[in-house]
């Protein structure tokens, strides 16, 4: 029988003391949308992303993926990899825990996540998800590159409510109900870093 490492006990333990599900912003000013925070638990379960409203995903992992498609008419197989329109509207970020990312990929996922709120799809069958409601922005935990994210996604799109960063990491700590003992962690330092450096770049192209 194989041993789960005591690291990675102690994370899966951490992660499941988090709510399933964060509303982290109501009402998003600008979008009109609900935000919220999840770890994989509550990204894969689609009865409580339809409970919450939720219409839209933005998966903020490179190494966690998810197969919303539901309809088997709608389906294809072409070797051994399923695909077609999923019950959910997906975007995926591939953000790294860690080390790693390219030095421009935090302010894609900014903008990756406006896209999200932004895009209109067209009227054709084979866009059949065109509902627009609260947007999920997950990773493995839902405790460290989604809190990246959604902070300087909050601090870019509503300055005046969180003039810095860290005022809008606080935000999203607290909704997100992590501990304070974590924080050092939540997010990673240097994806704090990069979500800093990704505002400054922002606001250089205004827009």
């Amino acid at each position: 029988m194989q041993i789960e490492p005591t690291e990675t006990m102690a994370a899966n333990k951490a992660s499941s003391e988090l709510p399933r599900l964060s509303l982290i912003y109501a009402r998003h000013p600008t979008y009109d949308v609900d935000i919220f925070i999840s770890g994989k638990e509550g990204a894969s379960d689609l009865d409580l992303l339809r409970r919450n409203g939720i219409t839209t995903v933005v998966n903020c992992a490179v190494n966690l993926d998810f197969n919303f498609v539901r309809e088997p008419q709608l389906v294809s197989d072409h070797r051994n990899s399923v695909h077609g329109p999923g019950e959910i509207r997906y975007y995926k970020v591939g953000l790294i825990d860690g080390d790693g990312n390219p030095d421009t990929q935090m302010l894609a996922a900014h903008y990756i996540l406006r896209a999200a709120l932004e895009q209109i799809l067209p009227e054709k069958p084979s866009y059949p998800r065109r509902e627009r409601g609260g947007v999920l922005i997950n990773c493995r935990g839902g405790r460290s590159r989604s809190v990246a994210v959604v902070s300087l996604f909050l601090h870019l799109t509503l300055p005046q409510e969180f003039p810095t960063l860290d005022a809008a990491i606080d935000h999203v700590r607290d909704k997100r109900r992590l501990p304070e003992n974590e924080w050092y962690k939540a997010p990673k330092p240097m994806l704090t870093e990069a979500a800093r450096r990704a505002a400054g770049w922002a606001r250089s192209i205004g827009c």
